[in-house]
């Protein structure tokens, strides 16, 4: 009995062993399928759009794909166990928004730099550096833990840039800094990075007592307000000035992500019915305090009244997003071949109902499940830690993702208001994209500090 234990034992070793060399082989061919669909996208654009192949963009396309591969092998020398979906996934998303915006940079006429889609390809490549960079240097995501109360600063003095003289952006809402040589920046989408580290941070250290000790009042036990009071201070701070900076998508997207993470911490689902009645209330408050909010609700509202749609600000936008989704019907007109340049921001906020006019129902629905394959990856990735710290920090930053594209599929689609957000890796937008691309390099890193975490096996 046991020769036949030390044989188990033996075989469960050598399959631990090839575990990330499968896993390695398997995000090599991922991320090469995801490669090549995006050269394919590029030249179809070009196909329907052009009647021809300009062999310059593929290479610049090419370039991108070695900085992905340079990525996944990084991922081979100092993070070997790291998910092997959420890159090649990642990788599809950009390539696939880049095809589109570069389809409608040919309808308008872009070229040079002053074409949407070679700023996308430059900000795709700062970010795979970056995402490079965050690989190599963090080698355990636990040291955010240390700086719990520094990101939380950080966050905050990155929401208040814009107000700062000189390098505030006259960009509609007051969320731009200008950054010479490279145009506007959104600090506010690495600010809702600072502010997951921190939640999470700060909730592990709380957690005892956010559940345990406290008042019960009307079925719930309410914290006391040492435990609670920072984390409910720092985000009325955020909420604060975003209500200033007249961004209703970010406070969206920072209240769902300190709702959720809050949830996971504690366990309890009275924290998400008062998130919800928060959002109903201060809703109900901001449609009758704000005009820009009300404005928002009238033109979901009613979006086809000819009055609406004619006046200034009003839906004219969102009406021919939804005509150019209804033009897609179910397979799309086929990418090159539609009119998507007719809806105005296609290539930023209506990034959506382009592809949809080109790719049909079914495209929209096969991104949404690449979607949903991230966020379940990164939630996954969550589950399966041992810390706290990691299990919280993965979850927010995937919830991050998700809300993000149910705030803008569902903004577009005219199921909720829409709001200022984009939607990840595929609208045009460098913060964006580089914190999206930064929130898959810790994803990795998690992913790859979980597995590497000494399990207890009992029996």
């Amino acid at each position: 009995m046991t020769d036949i234990a030390a044989d188990t034992a033996v075989l469960k070793a050598l399959r631990r062993m090839r575990l990330p060399q499968t896993q390695r082989n398997r995000e090599f061919w991922l991320l090469l399928f995801a490669c090549a669909l995006s050269g394919a996208a590029l030249a179809l654009v070009q196909l329907g759009a052009l009647g021809l192949i300009d062999p310059f963009i593929l290479f610049i396309g090419g370039g991108l794909a070695v900085l992905a591969f340079a990525l996944h092998f990084v991922l081979r020398a100092v993070a070997s166990d790291a998910d092997p979906f959420v890159l090649p996934i990642a990788t599809l998303l950009s390539g696939l928004g880049i095809a589109m915006i570069y389809r409608i940079d040919i309808a308008e006429n872009n070229t040079g730099w002053a074409a949407y889609s070679t700023k996308q390809l430059a900000w795709l490549g700062i970010s795979l550096a970056g995402a490079i960079a965050i690989v190599i240097l963090l080698r355990n995501y636990r040291v955010l833990f240390r700086y719990t109360y520094l990101f939380g600063l950080t966050g905050i003095v990155l929401l208040l840039l814009p107000f700062i003289p000189g390098l505030g952006a006259d960009a509609g809402a007051d969320v731009w800094i200008t950054i010479p040589g490279f145009g506007s920046f959104q600090p506010g989408e690495i600010a809702k990075i600072c502010l997951a580290i921190f939640f999470a941070g700060y909730l592990v250290r709380t957690r005892e007592s956010l559940t345990s000790v406290g008042k019960r009042f009307l079925g719930v036990t309410w914290p006391r307000m040492r435990e609670l009071g920072p984390v409910i201070v720092v985000w009325l701070i955020s909420l604060g000035i975003i209500v200033i900076q007249r961004d209703l998508g970010t406070g969206m997207l920072i209240f769902g992500l300190f709702i959720a993470m809050l949830y996971v911490a504690t366990g309890k689902t009275s924290w998400v019915l008062i998130g919800l009645t928060g959002v109903v209330s201060g809703v109900l408050a901001a449609t009758q305090i704000l005009s820009y909010v009300r404005g928002r609700f009238t033109n979901w509202l009613d979006a086809f009244n000819p009055e609406v749609i004619e006046s200034a600000g009003g839906s004219y936008q969102l009406v021919q997003g939804i005509f150019g989704l209804s033009h897609g019907g179910l397979i799309g007109t086929g990418l090159g071949q539609g009119r998507p340049q007719i809806t105005p921001l296609a290539h930023s906020d209506y990034i959506i109902p382009s592809l949809g006019e080109e790719l049909g129902l079914i495209g929209i629905f096969a991104i949404l499940c690449l979607y949903m394959v991230f966020v379940s990856r990164g939630i996954r990735i969550g589950i399966a830690g041992q810390d706290d710290f990691g299990k919280l920090l993965a979850t927010g930053l995937s919830f991050t993702i998700a809300l993000q594209v149910f705030i803008m599929v569902g903004g577009v689609t005219r199921v909720i208001p829409l709001t200022g957000l984009t939607t990840p890796f595929l609208a045009a937008g460098g913060s964006s994209l580089v914190a999206n691309w930064l929130i898959v390099a810790l994803l990795l890193r998690i992913s790859d500090g979980v597995r590497r975490q000494p399990r207890v096996v009992i029996g």
